[in-house]
């Protein structure tokens, strides 16, 4: 038997679940975490920061997109879906990370800072400006070392869950995190929209909707909830 929920959100918009026998709500199947960390060398970008590129890094041109250049001349910049992606993730209210173990961080910093991802398509007025990378991430944990130091800073900082956060990497090694509960997800060729999409899954898979009783009399954990079920549909 199908039931349905009509929920009252702050901005007075209603949402319908339809509650199906599996128990799990229909329209929650794009369920985001609350955090989201990236790799950045062959996650984000094609190439090892610490070996491929010498500093200082600028620009080809002051408007040039998702483009930087080292003294040598080489350009680089993200993967191709890549600005979606951090736009997504803005939108919808999701903590954004960059947990790298480069032995360069002041230059995997300065690319952050330099590379400009485009304004999101369709966009109008001045969120049609271009944006610098550095303000998708809010968090940066950027050193040598055990991806598991950097996990237990981003908890420390942000008090997330570690069972709300997904990663994505290119290195096999760095699995270890899910020894925390952080949902691990193998990038073998540079992140796009379908890894991106098949880690989300994975982790909905391994963390079950919370039905909306479970949140009980919590007005704001509910409504949080159910935002980020809307926000990353729009």
């Amino acid at each position: 038997m199908t039931l349905a929920l009509i929920l009252n959100l702050p901005s007075d918009l209603h949402l319908r679940f339809e509650l199906l026998s599996t128990g799990l709500p229909a329209n929650m199947t794009s369920r985001l975490p609350k955090l989201v960390a990236f790799d950045l060398d062959y996650t984000l970008w094609p190439l090892w920061i610490d070996t491929h590129v010498s500093g200082p890094l600028k620009r080809p041109s002051d408007n040039a997109l998702n483009a930087v250049k080292d003294k040598h001349g080489e350009t680089f910049g993200f993967y191709h879906d890549v600005p979606e992606i951090l736009h997504r993730l803005r939108d919808a209210r999701v903590i954004v990370a960059a947990a790298s173990r480069t032995s360069a961080p002041r230059l995997a910093n300065q690319a952050l800072s330099l590379l400009l991802v485009p304004p999101k398509h369709g966009a109008k007025g001045a969120d049609a400006k271009p944006e610098a990378a550095m303000n998708f991430f809010d968090q940066r944990e950027i050193y040598p070392g055990s991806k598991i130091t950097h996990f237990k800073k981003l908890h420390e900082k942000t008090g997330v869950p570690y069972n709300e956060m997904v990663f994505y990497d290119d290195e096999g090694r760095n699995r270890e995190v899910e020894k925390l509960g952080v949902t691990f997800v193998l990038v073998p060729d540079g992140v796009n929209s379908r890894i991106f999409e098949k880690g989300l899954e994975e982790w909905r898979r391994r963390h079950p909707v919370q039905v909306i009783e479970d949140a009980g009399g919590d007005v704001e954990h509910r409504d949080e909830l159910l935002y980020r079920c809307i926000a990353c549909k729009v």
